[in-house]
This record gives structure tokens, sequence and C-alpha cells, in this order.
């Protein structure tokens, strides 16, 4: 599927300073045929590009109409992961506020949509074999996260048979990693007790080989590349998309310079369930039970009909993201921030996992 030789796209990006965003945003930036780009985000950057403006609004909230009028393509990005505790709160912004999403670009004729998705609104599968966009997208029930990506997905479907003359596009990537947004990683996911040196070769001395521990990753620049070609083409439908090699416990073990120990799934479970209770971590039990079962996506569409080919290994992926954890890495945005006002202290008194 060959990219559009149309000029002068106006594109709107929702979610535009997080961890996709500004690759998004800058992979836009750095194509002739863009002449605007217009960057909507609760809280306003430091960053830009060239031929970029900027908007501060909420997708749950604020009025999206008059933001998309005169646009060619939204691409929609915005979600938040946390709090994962209030799960409420996520529910609110990330299905009510792209439902939002879809009624306002019907509203203001927006002819193309583009929408992250991602490979938790798949239905657990295989992890011996690669499914196809095909694969049932019914996420994992007990997790906030992946039950809402499900739930768009439901949404975005009967959104296009609703208004067949808008051109909709779904990206379901694998986990997205770049130096810039560790230190961003590491608060949604990981917490504010992970000492940033002991992400450091040779002082990790093993890696659990658990159940279900095989999945896929992306570079950052490499996903905002899919969204370029995504946008500027006539492409349609949902597109897998994941570099190689599928990551495991030998992968990880190599990177680390570790030892491989099989263990059972229950124990880590059991431990990532604790710390989530004392609000040690924020990543819940949840996520950590619909990771292990995610299936392992084929990704050929992507290369044949989108023209995508990654330029990162999904090990360079990861080694960048240990780095940028090494070294507090992060970008003048407000989501990508290397340090928080109040630093890891903030975090803790703030609550971990409670507060987005």
């Amino acid at each position: 599927m060959s990219e559009t030789s149309a000029t002068a796209a106006r594109v709107v990006v929702l979610g535009a300073t997080g961890n996709v965003g500004t690759s998004v945003v800058a992979a836009l930036a750095e194509d002739p045929r863009v002449a605007s780009i217009l960057g909507v985000a609760r809280r306003l950057p430091q960053w830009s590009m060239p031929r970029t403006q900027w908007a501060q609004a909420d997708i749950g909230r604020d009025d999206l109409v008059s933001l998309f009028r005169g646009a060619d393509v939204v691409i929609h990005l915005a979600w938040l992961i946390q709090p994962s505790h209030s799960p409420l709160i996520t529910w609110r912004t990330n299905v009510e506020g792209s439902l939002r999403v879809f009624r306002a670009a019907a509203e203001a004729r927006v002819p193309a949509l583009v929408y992250a998705s991602s490979i938790g609104a798949y239905s657990p599968g295989p992890k011996d074999t690669a499914v196809a966009e095909d694969w049932p997208t019914d996420g994992w029930p007990t997790a906030s996260y992946t039950r809402e990506k499900a739930y768009v997905e439901r949404s975005l479907d009967a959104f296009e048979c609703d208004h067949p003359d808008i051109r909709v596009v779904r990206l379901r990537p694998g986990f997205i990693f770049k130096r810039e947004a560790a230190s961003a990683q590491r608060r949604l996911f990981i917490g504010p007790l992970l000492p940033n040196q002991l992400v450091r070769p040779g002082l990790v001395p093993i890696v659990p080989d658990l159940p279900g521990l095989r999945f896929q990753a992306v570079h950052t620049a490499d996903i905002a590349e899919a969204y370029r070609l995504a946008a500027l083409s006539d492409a349609r439908g949902a597109f897998n998309i994941a570099a190689d090699p599928v990551v495991d416990a030998g992968l990880l073990a190599d990177i680390f310079g570790a030892r491989v120990v099989p263990l059972p799934r229950w124990p880590v479970r059991a431990a990532v369930w604790l710390a989530w209770q004392l609000h040690l971590v924020p990543a819940s039990p949840y996520l950590f039970d619909a990771f292990l079962r995610l299936p392992i996506m084929d990704t050929s569409r992507a290369r044949i009909e989108l023209g995508w080919v990654p330029r990162y290994s999904s090990r360079e992926a990861l080694e960048e993201l240990l780095g940028g954890l090494r070294d507090g890495a992060g970008m003048s945005t407000p989501p990508l921030t290397g340090r928080v006002p109040g630093g890891r202290g903030h975090e803790i008194r703030t609550g971990v996992g409670v507060r987005p």
C-alpha cells in the first residue's frame, strides 16, 4: 500500500508529549508533505518541532471539535496507564475520552483517524506461533489496561460501520521503548524503589524463566514511522507492529550477563500482588497476568502493506531503555521529565499507583 501523493496534510496528534507522541511529532515534522502539526496534551511542553503548534486539552472533558476542524488526519495516542488503584479514572479517560475523540472526528468531518491500539487488546494467545490481525481482541478481563483497549476496539468497530467515509487505522504495537522515556516508564511500571544502577549488566544475577515470558518490543522511533506511514497513506484496518527478535528469558539474561533460572509463575505473581497492595510498585498483578498471556504477533501485514521496516531490533530498543534507566534520562515534556518535582519522595508521598 503506497504512501499518498497528497501534499500539505494537516495532522492533529492527541497525547503528543508522551513516549510515542514526541516521536510521532518528530517523524511528521521531517515529512515535507505535512503542512502543520497540532500537538494536543493536558500539559504543554517546553519541547517542540518545526511546523508544530500546541493546544492544551483533556480528551475526557474539553472541546475537541474545534481542534479537529480542518484536519486531514487525527492520530489518537492519548491514554492513561495509571492510577492502577483507581480504574474509574483510567476508564473515564481511556474509554469515555476515546469515544469523545471518535465523535468529535465525525462531527468535524476529519477524513482519517489513526488510533493507538495495543498488543494488550488481544485475547490470550500462543507463544510459539504468531497471530495475525484477525486474532480476537477481547483483552484480559481483570487488567484495566487490556479491558479498556478491548472495549475501545469494539467501539471503533461500531464507529467504522457508522462512518464508512472515514478512513480508520489501528496500530497494535508490542512494548515501546526509547532512552528518553526511561524515567517515565520507571514511574509508570516499576515505581520509586528501583535504584537506577541496579539495571547495569553484571549486577542482576538471575533472570526468572516464567511460563509465558515471551514478548515483543519495538523502538519508539520505529512505531512513530508506522504512524507516519498510516497517516499519510490510504491504509485501513489493523496492523501489528513489533521488531525482531521475540524477547525471552535467554535474551534478557544475555543483556544483563545473568543466569536463567526456571521458576513457576505463582511466587513472582504473589510478590507483585503484595508490592502493589503495599503501594510499593504501580504495575498491578492483573497487568502481570495479562503480560504473561499476550500472544506473539505476526507483523507481515505492516511490512507488506504499509512498507514498514524497523531500524532497531527489539534488543537495541531494550538496551536503550536500560541505558536511560541508569542515567535517569528524560525529555522536556511533562510526562517524560527525568525528575518530577520532589523526586522519588514525592512519588511515595502521593501514593504509588494512586495518582495519574
